[in-house]
């Protein structure tokens, strides 16, 4: 096995240029939670599709920006406690329960809710794991306002009381692991977070560090075990084939140096493992094994990401199937041709060196930022032939929250380790951590 390969200072690589092109990468991006919002409540659309509802996770997101904001002081830190008081104010006050009007039902939250009322969208579900998102920044926000005026101390309450109020034990539906959700018309969903590597830690780590309705430490040790170890372009790690997965968790947990049971068994923790799985995609792109058109050491990044849309089409000879919004992954696919820069972005802390080169490509050769409101396009496809002839083919016409906010957050995380730190200070995670049997690096300064 390898042993870990960190580069303990990457940050000092980096050149006055090269942090004015993220600063600047991570402003402009930052404006989709300031234009796609309704302000009277905080809401924030899923996407810049018309009539897009709101997903929660995305306010995960959205309030986790405030504190980058207030620290890189695009406003003042009033006016993001103003907008961060807005929306916890509105997520704690709408109702929950099973009736038409409810936003959540035991202290979790749907996962698309109506712009103007917090209804309930699409007959979807209380989902699990935005809820978890969500919460990640509700913590964030809890843990990063601590003034003695007013409005810091009404989002500390706000913050507390909607992670409190949240029945974890009640999710697992009688079993020993979290539901994926539940809907008032049919119970639960017959899916669990119980087998392979997944974004789930986040989830498991909040419910285990509930001190209202904890849940034990069973299903997490049980799920942790069925990952799988795979060996790709010569790299060991746990697999996921969508980078997402890779980074979602780590967004606001900063897993460098710190272990549970399997990351002893392994001999390498989470942060060095999605610093491979970096790595693997990029050796994926250059190998590109379907020949898929611009793929290659300046340009990858698969993961969930809005497509060109189903449909069949020969290019060059080859039949090709394309998708729309799907979890693309490598090297066993799907994959269909497109690249997802803002995914390349967000494994910035994990592989710096690497994401420079794609950020500078997509900037400066592709030219991903022309077309798009808010930094980079979401996803582009070179391979599908787009009527009008662009030269980087089919560009996604909408960006989309759950893309623009990673960005924000890995670029501080890379910088200051604004949001990994801010968490270091909740005593929920730390307690969520603990019972996971999570040991060494920072938690041994607790």
């Amino acid at each position: 096995m390898k042993e870990n390969n960190k580069n303990n200072d990457p940050i000092q690589k980096f050149t006055s240029k090269d942090f004015a092109l993220l600063d600047n990468l991570q402003r402009e991006t930052f404006e989709y939670f300031l234009k796609e919002q309704n302000p009277e409540n905080g809401l924030v659309k899923d996407s810049t599709m018309p009539k897009s509802p709101c997903s929660v996770a995305g306010l995960g997101m959205c309030l986790s920006a405030y504190i980058v904001a207030d620290k890189n002081k695009y406003f003042s830190r009033k006016e993001a406690a103003e907008k961060t008081l807005t929306l916890l104010n509105f997520l704690y006050n709408s109702p929950q329960g099973t009736g038409k009007d409810a936003i959540g039902y035991k202290g979790f939250y749907y996962h698309f809710i109506d712009m103007k009322t917090g209804k309930r969208a699409w007959s979807c579900e209380l989902s699990t794991i935005d809820t978890a998102i969500l919460l990640a920044g509700v913590l964030t926000v809890g843990n990063y306002f601590l003034g003695k005026n007013r409005e810091e101390t009404a989002i500390r309450e706000l913050a507390d009381n909607i992670y409190r109020r949240i029945d974890w034990q009640w999710a697992l539906n009688g079993s020993d692991f979290l539901c994926h959700g539940w809907k008032p018309e049919t119970g639960f969903l017959p899916y669990s977070w119980d087998s392979k590597y997944s974004e789930a830690h986040l989830l498991y780590i909040f419910a285990m560090g509930s001190t209202t309705f904890p849940i034990s430490n069973k299903g997490y040790k049980k799920w942790i075990k069925t990952f799988e170890w795979k060996k790709l372009y010569g790299i060991e790690y746990f697999y996921a084939g969508p980078l997402f997965i890779h980074q979602m968790s780590q967004v606001w947990l900063d897993f460098n140096g710190i272990t549970d049971e399997i990351n002893r068994q392994s001999g390498i923790d989470y942060f060095e493992n999605s610093a491979r799985a970096t790595r693997v995609q990029q050796l994926y792109a250059i190998d590109n094994p379907s020949h898929f058109f611009q793929y290659g050491e300046k340009a990858w990044g698969f993961t969930a990401s809005n497509g060109p849309g189903y449909r069949a089409v020969k290019v060059n000879g080859i039949e090709r199937v394309f998708y729309d919004y799907v979890a693309r992954g490598i090297p066993y696919g799907p994959d269909d041709g497109t690249i997802s820069p803002w995914a390349a972005v967000t494994s910035l802390p994990f592989a710096p060196d690497i994401v420079l080169t794609v950020i500078k490509h997509a900037i400066e050769e592709l030219e991903l930022k022309k077309h798009s409101k808010y930094g980079f396009d979401a996803s582009f496809n070179p391979t599908f032939p787009e009527i009008g002839a662009n030269p980087n083919g089919w560009i996604s016409p909408w960006q989309y929250a759950l893309n623009q906010g990673p960005v924000i957050l890995m670029i501080e995380n890379f910088k200051s380790k604004l949001i990994w730190n801010t968490l270091k200070k909740c005593p929920y995670v730390i307690q969520g951590l603990k019972t996971a049997n999570f040991e060494g690096g920072w938690l041994n300064d607790i």
